[in-house]
């Protein structure tokens, strides 16, 4: 009897033990926190057998984050196999398969060199890197139709370990079904960003999702040194050109508000951008009369929106001929800077490299400098 009450002791002491271990697991008291400087839609906490993900913004006035957990080779697969459903996904490292749905996500899987990884996308022919276009071209990336209804069947097929997901509203049905067939649907929200480096900074979210912490925060680094830098050399300069943005769609006329990523690169640029007192993050709605009277004298009119060459720019609307950038051709677009299929380089790239965004416009703005710097994204337009 006596032997008996110690075996039981000893039981009972080693679960104990046990459920106490289990029990940091999903408290995680002192994981390690993941530095983030201007980033303000994810964190991350690592705790060694597993990181805890959470979206706190995957869309414009979401009334809920999202979290995931992302467990390690060596986590207690019998324990997390009950815990996992207390998250909004589950997903064991290392990822070998991704499906991502945005082409702004292809720069961060190409820097953290993990680009073999991606097996599909929603999309293919936008898609401008010719890194990413190689493996596409070789089969290895297959078309999973549009985002907003993708071919569930081949992704199926292609049981990916996880898919990078984005959306306007949360309401897709299409990443409903993705889930419930077992595979994780994570929510980027790099583009609810409100700054520039603050939608770079998330390439490490994808430096967490790959194990690459140290390399995308030396990645990310050299983009806010760079940009930083760009920002300061253009501070010094006097002149300050004014600019006029968008164009004319259905008599109204779309630009950036003054509190929107594109406006504050036009200010880090030096540039006097017209409606830079404006609140928002999106786009102005403005009719052509407004705009005329007060950018009709503008020195430089920058993406005048799809339109490729002047010609289709007054075609568009002849209104748009009747400004002294157009007369004076200082008309600069991103639109004609494309891949091999037609993707536009700076709707995939911009996001990810703003310094180079940057000196683009100063560039454009302030010739003077940046002398041996060539346009990366922005042409004249013909």
């Amino acid at each position: 009897m006596k032997y008996k009450s110690l075996l039981l002791i000893i039981i009972l002491t080693l679960l104990n033990c046990k459920n106490e271990t289990k029990k940091q697991l999903t408290e995680s008291v002192k994981g390690e926190q993941l530095p983030l400087k201007y980033a303000k839609g994810f964190s991350v906490k690592d705790y060694g057998t597993h990181k805890i993900l959470e979206i706190k913004n995957p869309w414009p006035k979401a009334e809920k984050s999202y979290t995931y957990v992302l467990l390690n080779t060596n986590y207690d697969a019998d324990f997390w196999s009950t815990e996992k459903n207390n998250y909004d996904g589950a997903i064991e490292m290392p990822i070998q398969k991704i499906v991502v749905t945005s082409t702004t996500h292809i720069p961060a899987l190409e820097l953290l060199n993990v680009e073999e990884t991606l097996v599909g996308f929603p999309g293919i022919d936008y898609i401008s890197s010719e890194k990413t276009r190689s493996r596409i071209d070789k089969g290895l990336v297959r078309e999973l139709g549009k985002n907003e209804g993708i071919n569930t069947e081949v992704l199926l097929e292609l049981k990916p370990n996880l898919v990078i997901g984005f959306g306007v509203d949360g309401n897709n049905r299409t990443f409903e079904t993705i889930k419930k067939s077992g595979i994780p649907v994570i929510f980027n929200g790099d583009w609810v960003e409100e700054s520039p480096l603050a939608k770079a900074e998330w390439i490490k979210f994808f430096g967490v999702l790959f194990n690459k912490e140290k390399e995308a925060d030396s990645i990310f680094n050299s983009i806010e040194y760079n940009y930083l830098e760009a920002k300061k050399l253009a501070k010094n300069t006097k002149s300050q050109p004014i600019i006029l943005s968008g164009a004319m769609h259905n008599d109204i006329w779309f630009l950036p508000n003054g509190t929107s990523t594109e406006a504050q690169l036009l200010k880090d640029a030096n540039a006097n951008y017209l409606w830079s007192d404006s609140k928002g993050t999106g786009s102005l709605s403005l009719n052509f009369e407004t705009v005329f009277s007060k950018a009709k004298n503008a020195d430089i009119w920058l993406s005048p929106s799809n339109y490729a060459s002047k010609e289709a720019l007054k075609n568009g609307n002849t209104h748009h001929a009747l400004f002294k950038a157009f007369q004076n051709n200082t008309i600069y677009s991103s639109i004609n800077t494309t891949g091999t299929s037609g993707g536009i380089l700076y709707f995939e790239l911009g996001t990810t490299r703003p310094d180079l965004v940057l000196k683009d416009l100063i560039k454009i703005c302030h010739p003077e400098l940046l002398k041996n710097y060539d346009l990366y994204f922005f042409k004249p337009l013909d």
